[in-house]
């Protein structure tokens, strides 16, 4: 593949939530969760920032997930394989800084997909794949690094960070 051949922007949206009882009981669906959610999308990417790099330009879009703020009990599992997804987002914006090569993490919330059928969601922290997509595209026209769609989500997880983690292992969520 040559330089001109490297897209300009990239879009990494993978999204495996798994189930977590089974990720408990299964090393092999523990192992799955992790591969689809971190591994395999920071191997794609990595290998799509060198040809970024060298060719001096380009945008990697990473879609995380507001799981990745604060490790959970409910979906520890996908929770910590985002997690480390959006710290490997931070650490490669930090290496290409300086090489023109934009990175962003997006931090959608619920978004009302095949993944979440079927789930009780909340509506005023849904959103549609419609509004995912316009916010991503503004979102990287003003080159932010990271990016929460809903903006209710970025209080609320600032506070879910903030809290104690007695408290927060009280909270069951």
């Amino acid at each position: 593949m040559g330089l001109d051949e490297v897209p300009g922007t990239v879009v990494s949206v993978v999204g495996l939530p798994g189930d977590q009882k089974a990720a408990e009981a299964d090393p092999e669906a523990t192992r799955m969760i992790m591969k689809t959610n971190y591994v395999a999308p920071a191997l794609v990417l990595s290998a799509l920032a060198n040809r970024m790099a060298e060719r001096g330009a380009g945008t990697i879009i990473g879609i995380s997930s507001v799981a990745g703020d604060r490790g959970r009990a409910t979906n520890y599992v996908y929770g910590s394989a985002k997690a480390g997804f959006t710290a490997f987002l931070s650490a490669l914006r930090n290496r290409l800084a300086g090489r023109s090569v934009h990175v962003m993490t997006v931090k959608p919330g619920f978004v009302a997909t095949r993944m979440t059928r079927g789930l009780k969601l909340f509506k005023a922290l849904t959103a549609s794949p419609d509004q995912v997509a316009r916010a991503i595209v503004e979102a990287q026209l003003t080159r932010r690094t990271v990016s929460y769609i809903l903006g209710g989500w970025r209080l609320i997880m600032l506070i879910i960070r903030l809290l104690p983690e007695p408290i927060f292992m009280r909270m069951k969520i």
